[in-house]
This record gives structure tokens, C-alpha cells and sequence, in this order.
């Protein structure tokens, strides 16, 4: 049984009546009469991030993947809490400094705010963040059409190649090497695109999990299907060199997770303002696939039309049944 079987058959029916909720399915809380949207999330040490050798790294990286969830949703985020446990080692006085100055850091870069925590004394290093922002409206999951073009803003695959630097399972440049991580610990986030997304967005989530993972959470309670074209995914010019250099396959890096790019779903009709946005913010934002109807095959095709089949489509916490 896995993470989201586990809300389904236990918690679901605890919000039944509880509209904010979103039955549980989506990245967010959100209130729409007091204009409140709120996202949790829990990072363990050995699951969500390697090892804690650079705290500083480490920090940046749990924040931004937790302040990406109001972003995909069009929502700025405000505000954020922060609980952590650990032990003496994880957290020494030299680490807590480098944690504030980074967190310091995240503050002026996004214009957020700590407000609060928990800190707790345990062997088994993790963080929880809880983040805050206020809005109106929402981009809810399960809202794409019937015939919807699939977006994706920026690159995938690179934030996969620097996990699989750390791990020491890929060598290349110091250059290379020193990108890759870095896009690992410091994912971009389109903050500027955030009350853009309604100008076209049906849908939308952030690429936690990977590409096709999170396409079938975004789709999950809708009678659709889509089509993923491999050739239209982005991948940096970095990762096209490293595919060629190390004989390595496209398709083993996009649909890996912790991109944390935005993935949507628009009508065909908006072609036109998405390219025009991404002119004038300096966002790439790449059409991948289509929306289609219940009755096709979800199918994903390479650069000749042929259709792959995926034998990873991304992460889930899975737990005995």
C-alpha cells in the first residue's frame, strides 16, 4: 500500500465534510472565504535528501520544495513554520548557523517570513514545513479538458543527475558536477509566474515526484488521457551534453522527481499568451503532450512515434499492506 492508498482508505472520509480539505487531493488547504491556502510537508534524512553533510544545502532545498506547492497553485507564499528533529551531531552550533543564514537567505529571495516551529531531540534526522499564503483563488488538480495542451516550465532531469552525482553512481566535470548538485539542492522556482498561471492554466501541480507520476495525480479523478512526446520534454544543454558524453538515455532522467518545475494543462487557444509570457518573464515553458479522452491509452512516445513503456514513472512512499 502506498502514501496515497493510505489517505484514500483511512483519512479521506475524515474530511467528508470539511470543503477547504480538497478531499485530500491536492498539494494544498485552501479556505477561500478567509482567503487561506496552506501546504505541509515532511523530509526524512536517507529519503528526501541523501545526508545532512551540507545542512545549508539541504535546508534550501526542503523549503523550496515545500513553498513550491502554493506556487504551482498560483499562490504566493507568505509565510512558513519550520519542526525539526535531530541529535546533537545534526544539530551542533555550526549547523544551526549555516541553517539560519540560509533560511535567511530563502527569506530575502522569496519574500517570506519565519513564524514559528518545533525543534525535538531524536536520532532520526527530519524536517516538517508548513507553508502559508493568501489567496482567493486556486489552480485545483483534476480541472484539465478534454483536448488540453500538457505544459512543463523550464528543465527536467537535472536535479536526477545531481542526486546521482552525490551518489557517486555518475562522474563527469567538476563543472558538470558542480551544476548538477546545485540544481539538485536549489531548484528554480517561478515565483514571478504565480498570478500569471490563471491567464491560462486549467490545471496544474509541481514535478515532486516526476513527470508521469504527477501527470496521473494531476488526472487522477478524471475520465482522461494523455499523450507525452520524449523529443518535446526539456532537458538543459548541460544534460544533453552528459546524455551524449556518457551514452545515457533521455528517457531514464525526466520523469525521476525533485524538478519542482510546473506541469499544466491549458486550451489549445492560450498558445499564444504562454509564449508571450514566457518571452517576458524568461521562463521557458515547453508543450509536452495532450490531454485526451478516457477511451485511449495513456501512451508516451520518442522522437520516431514509437511508444515506450516506462518501467519507472516515479516515486511513492510505500508501506506494508
Amino acid at each position: 500500500m502506498h502514501e496515497f492508498q493510505i489517505i484514500k482508505k483511512y483519512f479521506s472520509k475524515l474530511s467528508k465534510n470539511n470543503k477547504s480539505s480538497l478531499d485530500l487531493n491536492d498539494d494544498v488547504f485552501f479556505d477561500k472565504l478567509k482567503g487561506l491556502v496552506v501546504s505541509i510537508d515532511t523530509y526524512v534524512e536517507g529519503v528526501h535528501f541523501k545526508d545532512f553533510k551540507k545542512p545549508e544545502l539541504v535546508i534550501k532545498k526542503i523549503l523550496r520544495s515545500s513553498i513550491s506547492d502554493l506556487i504551482c497553485k498560483g499562490v504566493k507564499p507568505t509565510y512558513y513554520f519550520v519542526s525539526g528533529s535531530g541529535n546533537n551531531k545534526s544539530f551542533s552550533q555550526l549547523n544551526l548557523k549555516k541553517i539560519s543564514k540560509s533560511l535567511k537567505q530563502e527569506q530575502e529571495k522569496f519574500n517570506i517570513l519565519l513564524c514559528g516551529g518545533d525543534t525535538v531531540y531524536s536520532n532520526k534526522l527530519s524536517f516538517t514545513i508548513t507553508s502559508i499564503g493568501f489567496a482567493k483563488k486556486i489552480i485545483f488538480r483534476n480541472k484539465a479538458k478534454l483536448n488540453d495542451d500538457i505544459y512543463v516550465t523550464g528543465n527536467l532531469g537535472d536535479s536526477f543527475a545531481g542526486l546521482n552525482i552525490l551518489k557517486k553512481k555518475l562522474f563527469t566535470s567538476n563543472n558538470l558536477n558542480n551544476y548538477f548538485i546545485n540544481k539538485y539542492y536549489k531548484p528554480t522556482l517561478h515565483l514571478s509566474l504565480t498570478e500569471k498561471l490563471f491567464s491560462f492554466a486549467n490545471t496544474s501541480i509541481d514535478l515532486s515526484d516526476g513527470l508521469i507520476s504527477d501527470l496521473n495525480k494531476l488526472l487522477n479523478k478524471q475520465k482522461l488521457s494523455y499523450k507525452i512526446y520524449l523529443n518535446s520534454i526539456p532537458i538543459s544543454n548541460n544534460l544533453d551534453k552528459l546524455l551524449i558524453k556518457k551514452k545515457l538515455k533521455k528517457i531514464s532522467f525526466i520523469s525521476k522527481g525533485d524538478d519542482y518545475e510546473i506541469l499544466f494543462t491549458a486550451n489549445p487557444s492560450k498558445s499564444r499568451i504562454i509564449k508571450k509570457t514566457s518571452k517576458s518573464l524568461g521562463i521557458k515553458i515547453s508543450k509536452i503532450g495532450k490531454i485526451c479522452s478516457n477511451s485511449q491509452i495513456s501512451e508516451f512516445f520518442d522522437q520516431k512515434g514509437n511508444k515506450i513503456a516506462l518501467k519507472n514513472i516515479g516515486y511513492y512512499h510505500k508501506f506494508s499492506s
